[in-house]
């Protein structure tokens, strides 16, 4: 049996050692067994969780040598022990090695020209990267840094760097020093100086050379040389600049030398600099040049600088002292006078800046400049607008003004009863003013510039503004309702609109109108006389001219109109109606007693003998003995539409009466008569024609259609 009691870790000579020392690591385990044999382990050592070393042994203790401990070596170590799939680890201990060797400077050169490029290389060979490095470009002389310069080395433990060569270099040093992160902590080397680097100059500081030497006096000719010397070594010749006051007078690219030679005047005095170029490297020089006055720079005067055509102007040229001098006075670039006054009458074209010279020997000065405006009188404006297009309220158009003649600027202003708008214009184009009138509106232009005598004021433009229909309403006169057979009126009418304007009347789910009229009224009528209930609906009406978008005409609200019954005429109808209810009733109540009368005949038609029948020789067939008998009884009954009658040969009847007999065999049988006779016997049926049957007839005939018979 084995068991692992402890495991612990230990560092030689300490757990913090200064760069360069030598450092062991052991790993101490103690083990329990029982057997007499030593247990065979393996030993693990782990530096911040990756494992760089292991071994297997028998041994209490396994050691890990690390020689000249650099930065690097820094980090968390620890040890496990395994032992038959037993394993136990150590705490983590912390292993810090101080301090960073000093860096190696080399340089790739001894001596540099100005504009010239050094190369330093800094390196920490014992170290590994990543490695931040320090460079410093450092004056011999004042021990200023000139420069410094810093990199980090990811995969290298060295870096190159290049410093340039500047003007006033002359000695220089170059520094380095090194700093790595351990774990936490940034640790710095020593600081590592180069060996001294000699500058040379390419070229000299330029000098200046004037001439004449001493006093210069206007009209002298001035000489002005810039000279430099140049190194063997230098390659390419560098530029040598005049300037005065930032403006360069006079250049050289290919010499050592440049020169800037002009007749002194007032204008030369100030500072000149020469400024020599080449590459990286400049270098400045300068100097005050002085230059006594001859005579003072001339004056120009004149009577006035604003005056109307045709008045007088005056001009006059002088010099403090007055000395003798040639005058010349110019209008910009053309000669006026060569006297020193000048008077003329102004027109137009005499506007423009004058200057006047003054020469003395070679010396020529030229005065201050004189603006002089002379104002051409305005033409009468003219006031203008489109006209090819009507004008539509609220829409906005353009008014043009103009004056054809008159000097400029011009101001414009467009007035309406008040001031709308001004403008300026500087150039010969109209002044256009937008407006948007709302109504018939009346404008002025009034055009005014540097003249004298006053503004000028244009004709009056009268615009005529159309106005498009708005807001269309359909009324009716007197009320929506309207008897039958009074008058319906529609009045359509429009807020606001410019005549003419088209009406057109419509029926609701009609798309064509059933009027339309035109009219220079803000109403219109539609007049429909004997209004029936044909006339009933709902209607309304539309209305544009021509300041109307087609698209959008204008409508009306929708207006709803009732026709109904004159109250004599709905008495007569409730009269008819009566009437015919009564006689209705009068007729049904006849034939109900009359088909009552027709019920109470029926049984005794009945119970009487049947007429006798007729054989084929028109003889009398009777069963009945006694049925002749009954031929002498006279009477009559009505069946149905039919009249029948027993003749009595000794009653008289009318003449006017038209009776037809029929020869009829009846059969019939009289129970309560003894003995039962059979036989035939001849009845006659009369039938007569006339009014009185007819109009028997024709009651039945009603009476039956009322009954439902």
């Amino acid at each position: 049996a084995f068991t692992i009691n402890s495991v612990r870790m230990e560092s030689l000579p300490e757990w913090t050692v200064p760069n360069g020392r030598n450092l062991t690591l052991q790993c101490i385990v103690d083990i329990s067994t029982t057997s007499s044999v030593k247990a065979q382990h393996l030993v693990l050592f782990y530096k911040d969780d990756v494992m760089f070393y292991n071994v297997s042994s028998v041994e209490n203790m396994e050691s890990y040598f690390i020689p000249q401990a650099r930065v690097y070596n820094s980090g968390k170590y620890k040890c496990t022990v395994i032992l038959n799939n037993k394993e136990k680890t150590t705490p983590e201990y912390q292993v810090l090695v101080q301090g960073v060797p000093s860096p190696r400077v080399t340089l790739d050169k001894k001596e540099v020209t100005e504009g010239g490029v050094v190369t330093v290389n800094c390196s920490v060979e014992e170290e590994k990267p990543p490695i931040y490095f320090k460079i410093e470009k450092v004056l011999q002389e004042s021990k200023k840094v000139k420069q410094t310069r810093d990199k980090t080395s990811q995969n290298q433990n060295f870096v190159t760097m290049e410093f340039p060569v500047e003007e006033q270099d002359h000695i220089l040093i170059f520094r380095c020093q090194a700093m790595i992160i351990s774990g936490i902590q940034m640790q710095h080397s020593d600081t590592t100086k180069s060996e001294l680097v000699t500058v040379m100059e390419s070229f000299s500081i330029p000098k200046f050379h004037i001439s004449p030497a001493g006093m210069i006096t206007e009209g002298d000719q001035l000489h002005i040389k810039c000279t430099i010397q140049v190194t063997h070594l230098v390659r390419a010749s560098p530029e040598v600049i005049i300037q005065k006051d930032k403006v360069i007078v006079a250049t050289s690219k290919n010499g050592n030398e440049a020169v800037y030679s002009v007749m002194a005047t007032e204008e030369q005095n100030g500072n000149y600099t020469c400024k020599v170029e080449a590459s990286r490297i400049s270098k400045i020089s300068s100097i005050m040049v002085n230059i006594t006055e001859l005579f003072s720079k001339p004056k120009l005067e004149s009577s006035t600088t604003c005056l109307d055509e045709g008045e007088t102007l005056s001009l006059w040229c002088t010099i403090p002292g007055a000395p003798p001098a040639k005058f010349t006075i110019q209008k910009e670039n053309m000669t006026v006078t060569q006297t020193q006054n000048f008077t003329k009458v102004t027109s137009e074209w005499d506007s423009g800046a004058y200057t006047c010279t003054a020469a003395i020997g070679n010396v020529v000065k030229r005065s201050n400049k004189v603006q002089i405006t002379v104002c051409e009188m305005l033409s009468e404006p003219r006031i203008f607008y489109d006209t090819r297009s009507e004008v539509i309220k609220g829409r906005t158009i353009a008014i043009s003004c103009h004056s054809t003649k008159g000097t400029l600027p011009i101001s414009y202003i467009l007035n309406a009863s008040k001031i709308l708008e001004y403008v300026q214009k500087s150039s010969n184009d109209p002044a256009v003013f937008e407006v948007k009138p709302t109504k018939d509106t009346e404008y002025q232009c009034i055009a005014d510039n540097c003249h004298s005598r006053g503004k000028k004021i244009s004709r009056v433009l009268k615009i005529k503004v159309i106005a498009p229909v708005d807001e269309v309403k359909l009324t009716i006169m007197l009320n929506e309702e309207v008897e039958s057979g009074k008058d319906i009126v529609l009045q359509c009418s429009v807020n606001e609109g410019s005549g003419p304007i088209t009406y057109s009347f419509y029926r609701k789910d009609e798309d064509k109108s059933f009027y339309d009229v035109t009219s220079n009224d803000t109403h219109e009528f539609w007049h429909k006389s004997q209004a029936s209930k044909e006339h009933e609906g709902q209607y309304y009406c539309k209305a544009s001219n021509r300041a109307n978008v087609p698209e959008r005409i204008p409508q009306s609200n929708m207006l709803t109109v009732r026709v109904f019954l004159a109250p004599w005429k709905k008495g007569l109808i409730a009269v008819a109606v009566i009437g015919v209810i009564i006689a209705t009733l009068i007729l049904g109540t006849r034939c109900y007693f009359l088909k009552k009368a027709k019920a109470k005949q029926m049984p005794v038609e009945m119970s009487r003998p049947a007429a006798p029948l007729l054989n084929a020789n028109n003889e009398k067939i009777s069963s009945d003995p006694n049925s002749e008998a009954n031929s002498h009884y006279g009477y009559s009954e009505y069946v149905g539409n039919h009249a029948m009658k027993i003749l009595n040969e000794n009653k008289a009847e009318p003449l006017n009466l038209d009776v037809e007999y029929t020869e009829v065999e009846v059969s019939s049988t009289e129970p309560h008569r003894a003995p039962e006779m059979k036989g035939t016997e001849t009845v006659y049926s009369e039938i007569r024609k006339a009014d009185p049957g007819y109009t028997y007839n024709r009651t039945s005939k009603v009476c039956s259609q009322l009954m439902g018979n």
